[in-house]
């Protein structure tokens, strides 16, 4: 990065700071798509916490997703993931990351567009899988044809994500740039514009 880039980005920072204001900077999208990854180096550059709804699922309920879902089903994962995510969205500003299907529950979409704002990182098929094919630790996965499973769950739920406030494309790139990227995307929205451009 040149030293005016370093120098823009630190004029973005700023801006994405102001329009951030108090809320909550949510990600959303498909598991694999970085959320955690992007959302953590986002909130360092912003200089807010951060914190992950499934981490902190798994320390309300003392299970771990997986778990949760085995002995509740997804309908009881998703009632207890929109009363955490509702309870974080109360103060703020912090980075939260969002399971893949949070956003897809009507109420908590509701609460997230209301109260926070969403950044919708986007990601092809190939990269999610290269991605999550790497750990068996998904539940949605646990398949007999896994990669056909998460191109469904792709067309089904893209259309959702959508809704988001923000998107940003999640690609095989160094995390910092996507992470720069989302900045940038943020700061645009405080002079109104809507394109990201690409580092």
């Amino acid at each position: 990065m040149t030293q005016s880039q370093a120098i823009a980005l630190e004029q973005d920072i700023e801006k994405a700071r102001r329009v951030l204001g108090q809320r909550n900077l949510v990600f959303v999208g498909l598991m694999g798509a970085g959320k955690s990854v992007i959302g953590r180096l986002v909130a360092q550059m912003l200089e807010i916490p951060f914190v992950d709804s499934d981490h902190e699922i798994e320390r309300v309920s003392r299970m771990t997703i997986p778990e949760l879902f085995e002995a509740y089903g997804e309908p009881e994962f998703r009632a207890l993931e929109a009363r955490v995510i509702k309870r974080l969205l109360r103060t703020g500003p912090r980075v939260l990351s969002t399971g893949g299907g949070a956003f897809m529950n009507d109420t908590t979409r509701a609460m997230v567009l209301a109260n926070g704002l969403s950044v919708w990182l986007k990601a092809d098929l190939d990269v999610l899988w290269a991605r999550v094919s790497k750990r068996d630790s998904r539940p949605l996965l646990k398949t007999a044809n896994p990669r056909q499973t998460l191109s469904d769950l792709l067309d089904q739920r893209y259309p959702v994500y959508a809704k988001a406030d923000v998107t940003v494309q999640s690609r095989d790139d160094d995390k910092e740039i996507i992470a720069a990227e989302t900045v940038i995307a943020l700061a645009r929205l405080d002079s109104g514009q809507e394109t990201v451009p690409k580092l």
